[in-house]
């Protein structure tokens, strides 16, 4: 490919740099975004027009702030690290200079661009360890960095970073609730830090290993007084049966990989000293994370949004969600995780989660948002644009890590990465789909 052009009316392709590094096939040509109709755009089942119409009508309602640089968004790496390095190369921000995982260079693109992470870092493997040196390159290299929180990312701070804290109802279960999702991290740290003869010295014994890191014996009297103001009977009564079946599976799942539960209590403080101790190896991860990143009309999230979130940021805005955030997920375990700021990176508009309605989408539309961001949600076939209520969605959990495509049946490893360019357009470029999709308001008509 040649360099990177565009005039009006034709899109701004990124050029692939180091494509020979790699082990996917990346798409080349550019398609109009609405051409892939139920694979790439979908709608609230009562919107009879189509579907441009609703997007002219959004737009010419609206009037839409486009970002002063080039946002590259990744979503739900999921501690695959060449899923994240392919990604880059994808985005144009990066050129890959070899087969090592620092082999690469920042572009004159990736020199001016956003690289926003979406959530989702940590589990499912092949290396949370991996995907977060490949990111620690990346703002070494010079590049403007954003991460934000994601379900999987907040869970593990949560779990590992509630053990040793003082008993208390509303978190001492937190570490338990993760379950087998915690175990391949905790096996990582073990593998890479805690070899040798003195690994486990100072660690008590296992029957005080257990005390330490499960729920008190009146945890399951005590929650459901706690929690009942917050949590509908029907939740209540999924959590605790949730608890049970984690508290008898945990210890089976950590031998599976061949983890004593001494290990796994040495594992623990291990992972608190390298993320959550100030001088940490891993301490910028979530110095850096915040739960919004705003430009322009975009929101960028890793969930959604409901009601509640809706009307926080129109009374006070994006910076006060995230200021509330870093308070809570800090200083109030229970209030985060039960609360509504915790919805914001795990909704998924199912009938259980708390709505958002045509009346949260216009408090969010006079904040100025028009379009939000966001991952979570796993598709097949690249990204997809969802008008929900009114908003438009752009949906950017392409599948890229191995594990996920494994188990649902993709062949080869995943990349995928959405851009979105002042000059007022949004490619979506994956490797489940043949073409880059082009989403341009100027060229949107009702034939479509």
């Amino acid at each position: 490919m040649g360099k990177c052009k565009k005039t009006k009316g034709t899109p701004r392709l990124p050029v692939y740099r180091g494509e020979e590094w790699l082990d996917v096939e990346l798409p080349h040509q550019p398609q109009p975004w609405l051409l892939g109709r139920q694979r790439s755009v979908s709608k609230d089942s009562d919107q009879r027009v189509s579907y441009a119409l609703v997007l002219q009508q959004l737009l010419q309602e609206h009037s839409w702030r486009w970002p002063r640089r080039p946002i590259f968004f990744f979503s739900d790496l999921h501690a695959d690290a060449d899923a994240l390095i392919a990604s880059l190369v994808a985005s144009g921000g990066v050129r890959k200079t070899g087969p090592g995982d620092g082999d690469f260079k920042l572009t004159k693109q990736g020199r001016k661009a956003n690289f926003v992470i979406g959530g989702d870092c940590f589990d499912k493997g092949p290396s949370n360890l991996r995907l977060l040196r490949v990111i620690q390159r990346l703002i070494k290299r010079g590049a403007r960095v954003r991460i934000l929180a994601g379900n999987h990312d907040v869970r593990i701070k949560l779990g590992i970073g509630s053990v040793g804290l003082r008993r208390d109802p509303s978190s001492e279960h937190f570490f338990i609730r993760m379950g087998n999702k915690a175990v391949p991290f905790l096996k990582e740290v073990v593998d890479h830090y805690l070899q040798g003869g003195d690994a486990l010295k100072g660690v008590p014994s296992n029957r005080e290993c257990r005390r330490i890191l499960y729920p008190s014996k009146g945890w399951f009297d005590e929650f459901p007084r706690l929690a009942g103001w917050v949590m509908p009977d029907k939740r209540l009564e999924r959590e605790l049966r949730r608890m049970r079946e984690k508290m008898e599976e945990f210890e089976a799942d950590c031998q599976r990989v061949g983890l004593s539960l001494r290990q796994v209590y040495a594992a623990v403080f291990k992972w608190q000293s390298l993320f959550l101790h100030p001088k940490g190896e891993f301490a910028w991860f979530f110095a850096r994370m915040r739960l919004a990143y705003q430009r322009g009309s975009f929101l960028f999230v890793h969930a959604g949004l409901d009601d509640r979130a809706a009307k926080l940021i129109n009374r006070q805005g994006v910076k006060r969600l995230n200021r509330e955030f870093r308070h809570h997920a800090q200083d109030d375990l229970f209030e985060f995780y039960y609360g509504p700021l915790a919805n914001v990176m795990r909704t998924k508009y199912r009938d259980v989660d708390m709505p958002l309605t045509a009346k949260g989408v216009d408090l969010i539309h006079q904040a100025g948002i028009h379009a939000i961001v966001h991952g979570h949600d796993n598709r097949h076939h690249g990204q997809r644009i969802r008008l929900r209520k009114g908003m438009v969605n752009f949906e950017c959990d392409a599948t890229v890590d191995r594990h996920t495509r494994r188990k649902e049946g993709l062949k080869g490893l995943g990349a995928a990465v959405t851009l979105f360019y002042p000059e007022r357009q949004v490619l979506g470029i994956s490797t489940d789909y043949p073409y880059i999709k082009v989403f341009d308001p100027t060229t949107l008509s009702q034939k479509s």
